[in-house]
């Protein structure tokens, strides 16, 4: 079924969007019940890998859509809409996959194959794991703490990683590490999730998105064969304008898909709030007034204001989308600016429709105020507004790092 499926979905904007519109109202139904329980939306990823939509984005040569970025983002905001947590594992593991699938990837081939083939045809999952106790991001520089101790024919990891988005789900790992040697290197080490020697800390507890599952992780003597040392370089290589142009245009390009995905799932969640906001409007006639909210000139103003923030994401958004699938991604400093933007009018769309909604907006039977809790974790992403404005400040200035 997956193969047909795929068939369906072509690697351009154009896909089925009765099937898109049915995913949205299913894993609507049950999105509140996960924000609730914080379970692991399984039923929704074997859902998405019944219609052959997890390895949408890995080359057809590998059996996948070798979709393009505006085919992913449509499909993810369909996903999104419904249930976030859900489309957050989704894009984390796209992501994942169109980084293998580069044509400079760097993954030795029968890993690569591995990785691709296990989406495609088992729905598999995989994550880099990045960020620990005291490093933080990794995007804001310095060694990781996890460390590879080569011993034979092995490599044992050792380390403690937080922020494991779907780790409940996950099949595969990419976990940031450095070696233990003279002069360490860094970078990913393939690791399978059913691996001896990897323990799950139960401990994401979250305003937003709270079925994403993004636990802690303990790697204790975990045993890889060498070759899992997918992705090892010196710790400058890995600054966005190392290397080649091929490296750096790779790198653009990688930021790109991120910024914009993401960017598409958070303005989904605010489509999401108008959408109820515009029902509940229409529906709520107070007796004194004798209409519905929406016949009100102040209510239809501020409406107004939510649709220009979302009109502008919306343009925002495939004029950078169709740049990609031109095969000219934005600098990142542009990339930078666009996720500042779009997740800045997602958040402020979604206040507004509290500021009209008043108490019903807060209550918990309402799905107003899981949007708004969800649309705020757009603010903890990589690149944070801290770092794209001074990045931006500076382009503009003239100043170099």
């Amino acid at each position: 079924m997956s193969s047909q499926v795929l068939r369906r979905l072509p690697a351009d904007p154009v896909t089925d969007a009765a099937l898109l519109a049915r995913l949205s109202a299913l894993f609507a139904e049950t999105a509140a019940d996960h924000d609730k329980s914080g379970a692991f939306p399984r039923e929704n990823f074997a859902e998405l890998q019944a219609q052959g939509l997890i390895g949408l984005v890995a080359p057809q040569a590998h059996g996948g859509g070798g979709a393009s970025l505006a085919a992913a983002r449509r499909v993810l905001a369909a996903v999104a809409w419904g249930e976030p947590a859900t489309a957050l594992i989704l894009t984390m593991s796209w992501l994942q996959q169109h980084a293998i699938a580069r044509t400079d990837s760097r993954w030795p081939a029968h890993l690569r194959e591995r990785v691709l083939r296990d989406a495609v045809r088992e729905g598999a999952l995989i994550n880099a794991l990045r960020v620990e106790p005291a490093l933080g991001s990794p995007a804001r520089g310095g060694l990781p703490a996890t460390t590879a101790r080569r011993e034979g024919d092995r490599w044992k990891i050792n380390g403690h990683k937080l922020y494991t988005t779907g780790i409940e789900g996950l099949s595969w790992l990419a976990v940031w590490a450095r070696t233990d040697e003279a002069a360490p290197r860094t970078g990913f080490f393939l690791v399978p999730r059913s691996a001896p020697g990897i323990r799950v800390v139960a401990s994401w507890d979250h305003l937003g998105l709270r079925a994403s599952g993004s636990h802690e992780v303990l790697f204790e003597d975990v045993a890889i064969p060498l070759d899992h040392a997918v992705d090892l370089r010196a710790p400058a290589e890995w600054a966005p304008d190392a290397g080649s142009q091929t490296d750096i245009d790779a790198h653009a390009t990688q930021q790109a898909w991120m910024v914009v995905l993401l960017g598409t799932l958070y303005d989904a969640v605010a489509r999401a709030a108008r959408d109820w906001l515009v029902g509940f409007l229409n529906r709520r006639a107070p007796s004194v007034l004798g209409a519905s909210l929406a016949s009100l000139p102040r209510v239809q103003e501020h409406v107004g204001e939510i649709e220009a923030l979302l009109r502008s994401n919306r343009v925002l958004l495939e004029q950078a989308t169709a740049e990609v699938d031109a095969g000219h991604a934005p600098a990142a400093t542009d990339s930078g600016l666009l996720k500042y933007t779009v997740t800045n009018n997602a958040i402020r769309a979604v206040e507004l429709a509290l500021q009209l909604t008043g108490n019903h907006g807060l209550a918990r039977q309402n799905p107003l105020e899981r949007h708004y809790r969800d649309v705020l974790c757009s603010r903890i992403h990589t690149p944070q507004n801290d770092a794209i404005l001074v990045g931006a400040g500076k382009a503009a200035l003239g100043v170099r790092s």
